[in-house]
C-alpha cells in the first residue's frame, strides 16, 4: 500500500468514472476500501470533489441554443446580479470579470427566443447598465475537466 499522492490519484480515477465503486477505486489505487473512503470524505469536507452529477447534452434535450451574456453592473450590486443570474434555472455558469463586462453568464435555450424572453426579463434590473449577448455558432468543447499532475 502506498499513500502517496493519493488524493490526486483518487480524483483522477474519479474524473475517469465518477460511479465506480469504492472497492474498484482501492484496488485501482492498490489501498483498502477504509483508506478510499477517508480520503474521499476528506476531499469532500475540503469541497475538493463537490458532488458527483452526471454530464447532461442539453442538446438532445432540445436546448440547443448557447448564450453568452455580459453584464456592465452597477458597481455596489455586483453580488445582487450575479445572485439573481444563479438563481434562473437555464444559467449554467456565472463569472465576475474584469474588464470591459463586470459579469459574463452562460445558458442553454430551446431556441432564440426562449433566450431572448430570459434576458429581457433580466435587464428589466435597473442595476444593470449595459447588456451584451452572443450566440454560439459551435461548441467546440464544455465542460471539460482536467487531471491533476502527479508528483512522481
Amino acid at each position: 500500500m502506498t499513500y502517496e499522492n493519493l488524493d490526486p490519484k483518487l480524483v483522477n480515477a474519479l474524473l475517469d468514472d465518477g460511479r465506480t465503486s469504492l472497492r474498484s477505486l482501492a484496488e485501482e489505487l492498490d489501498v483498502s476500501v477504509t483508506t478510499v473512503s477517508n480520503h474521499l470524505r476528506d476531499l469532500e469536507d475540503e469541497d475538493v470533489i463537490a458532488g458527483y452529477t452526471p454530464r447532461v447534452n442539453y442538446d438532445a434535450l432540445g436546448y440547443d441554443v448557447t448564450g453568452i451574456i455580459q453584464l456592465k453592473v452597477e458597481g455596489s450590486s455586483l453580488t445582487e446580479v450575479s445572485k439573481l443570474l444563479e438563481e434562473q434555472t437555464q444559467i449554467l455558469s456565472v463569472y465576475e470579470t474584469t474588464g470591459d463586462y463586470d459579469v459574463v453568464a452562460v445558458g442553454k435555450f430551446r431556441d432564440t427566443g426562449d433566450m431572448n424572453t430570459q434576458i429581457k426579463a433580466l435587464l428589466q434590473d435597473v442595476d444593470i447598465n449595459e447588456s451584451n449577448t452572443s450566440v454560439t455558432l459551435n461548441v467546440v468543447t464544455e465542460n471539460e475537466q482536467f487531471e491533476l499532475d502527479i508528483d512522481d
